[in-house]
């Protein structure tokens, strides 16, 4: 970012809207550390009792997210193509700043009639296509705030038997908590259920997706452990979990 400003600058230099266009372009796109998903077939991990019956338990979604090999594989794969966009978007840029300044060169060769409606097409395409860069990077942060939400319908089932393993009836998140017991955070029992019984989560977001979009998906409802409509976030928490209990995905998808 600082090499490409730093050719903005000066005589000969990208005019002001384009060259802040330019930058807030790279600006939009969504950073993240690569992340390498691990890899494991899925094992069958049972859910130990909790020391003390607690009706209320509480989740950090941030942490869950970041921690499962499914929320890593999301992170790592947005790294990369975020890194894609950065270096087309850099590209991009020189190449706008190389034909502008052979424009500025070829300035004294034109009539000022010549150089006007040289540069007022310059100007157009140049801003057509940082319209077109700003839209990617955009439609990358959107494919990421959606794959996050299918994450969380896509382990609605599990935050559903540990409130019946648990005996609880509701499932708060952590943020919103100002004071209570360590024991009722189920953060990392339920990252550790998630990996064993989803792995890095392909099949399962494959199969929420199709569900979203309406398609017959390649996995089945009843599949790891799901019965039909428990990947929705409106349905009622699992039998045991206590009647009249809101949805536990309530609170991760702030529906």
């Amino acid at each position: 970012m600082r090499r490409l400003c730093d050719k903005m600058e000066g005589p000969g230099g990208i005019p002001g809207l384009l060259r802040a266009g330019l930058v807030a372009v790279l600006l939009l796109v969504p950073q993240a550390a690569p992340l390498i998903a691990q890899e494991g077939a899925p094992q069958t991990v049972p859910i130990a009792p909790a020391p003390m019956r607690m009706p209320v338990l509480t989740l950090d979604v941030e942490r869950l997210f970041e921690t499962t090999l499914w929320g890593k594989r999301i992170m790592s794969e947005l790294a990369q193509e975020s890194a894609a966009l950065t270096a087309e978007n850099n590209r991009i840029a020189e190449d706008l700043i190389a034909e502008e300044k052979a424009l500025t060169d070829r300035r004294a060769t034109l009539s000022p009639e010549a150089f006007r409606a040289e540069a007022d097409a310059f100007d157009a395409r140049a801003t057509g296509i940082r319209n077109a860069q700003k839209a990617k990077a955009q439609a990358l942060n959107q494919s990421f705030e959606t794959r996050r939400q299918d994450f969380y319908v896509g382990i609605a089932p599990l935050m559903d038997e540990l409130l019946a393993a648990r005996e609880a009836v509701v499932l708060l998140d952590r943020r919103a908590i100002i004071r209570g017991f360590e024991a009722a955070d189920i953060t990392e029992d339920l990252a550790a259920l998630v990996d064993a019984r989803l792995g890095d989560g392909a099949a399962r977001e494959a199969a929420v997706r199709a569900q979203r979009n309406g398609t017959q998906g390649a996995e089945t409802p009843s599949q790891n452990g799901l019965d039909a409509g428990q990947g929705d976030p409106t349905r009622p928490a699992a039998e045991g979990a206590g009647e009249g209990a809101p949805a536990p995905t309530d609170a991760t998808t702030g529906n």
